[in-house]
């Protein structure tokens, strides 16, 4: 059994190789719009999904904290609101050597908890009112260390990067087919070369989004065990982390505020009635809480 260490590393190894993955079918699928358009045209379409891919990774780069907060209607805590609660993220902070976030809640009974911002200096924990008045201290820690290796693992960045990249590669493959089947594109070749881009078209568009959507859900659920692996290191008590699960497997009440953009971001899934059997490790946002609270207990 891997220890702590080497699901750590191998998660780490594993991102690089499917951003790397990312980076391959971006440049590849800008490539062939321009030669679909104008032959020799293909390498100044790279360069232009780029610049694109670039700008609106800026935007989410240094707002999308402010927008996954607004979205999930969560209001900021001050110290003297819940002095415990501070207290306790500001003692996880110490042992994990990380400064302390902004403390955010959300005024819902249903017990969930996530992290967002762009880095450690600029990051936030949020809370739902239930899974803060529900747990016991040493779960609630193993919950905050949790968020705060999303965080000090670069987590939350990390997938803003795949969300863009998912969007440009639906993009591109949607702008190719459209235009082959409006009849645009540049003509001149015969009828069979033609057909042949046509049906490479098609199958980008539907295939290449939802494999790109998939590798996006694989990235959430391995950095789901990387943050419990780290969470178990920062507070040297795995039982705490398996028990809060367990307790967030057992609540069965719906998550108002969260919605399919967010769900990747909270502790557990927040939407009910995940798919389950075997293409739940396909389609879930997170891996099996079941296999989850395993790992923790053999640590």
């Amino acid at each position: 059994m891997p220890n702590i260490y080497q699901h750590i590393d191998q998660n780490k190894r594993d991102t690089v190789v499917v951003v790397a993955f990312f980076v391959a079918i971006v440049t590849a699928l800008s490539w062939f719009v321009g030669e679909v358009y104008a032959e020799g045209f293909g390498y100044s379409i790279v360069g232009m999904a780029f610049i694109f891919s670039g700008i609106t990774g800026l935007v989410s780069y240094y707002n999308s904290d402010k927008i996954v907060l607004a979205i999930s209607d969560a209001h900021e805590v001050a110290e003297t609101d819940n002095q415990d609660l501070h207290n306790l993220v500001e003692n996880v902070c110490i042992a994990g050597g990380l400064p302390k976030p902004k403390v955010y809640m959300i005024n819902d009974t249903a017990m969930n908890a996530f992290a967002t911002g762009r880095d450690p200096q600029h990051s936030v924990i949020c809370f739902t009112s239930g899974i803060v008045e529900s747990l016991e201290k040493r779960e609630l820690e193993g919950v905050i260390a949790h968020e705060l290796s999303h965080i000090g693992n670069y987590d939350i960045r990390l997938m803003s990067i795949v969300s863009i990249l998912v969007g440009t590669i639906t993009l591109i493959s949607d702008w190719l087919t459209r235009g082959r089947l409006y009849g645009s594109g540049r003509r001149g070749r015969d009828s069979q070369v033609n057909g042949i881009i046509l049906l490479v078209g098609i199958a980008l568009i539907f295939l290449s989004p939802i494999i790109a959507t998939l590798i996006k859900l694989a990235i959430s659920r391995n950095r789901e065990y990387l943050a419990d692996s780290t969470a178990a290191l920062i507070t040297r008590y795995p039982q705490g982390l398996a028990n809060a699960l367990k307790k967030l497997a057992a609540d069965k009440e719906i998550l108002e505020a969260a919605n399919g953009a967010t769900a990747h971001l909270y502790i557990s899934s927040p939407i009910r009635g995940d798919i389950t059997g075997a293409l739940a490790n396909l389609f879930n946002t997170h891996p099996p809480i079941e296999d989850r609270i395993r790992r923790l207990e053999t640590m």
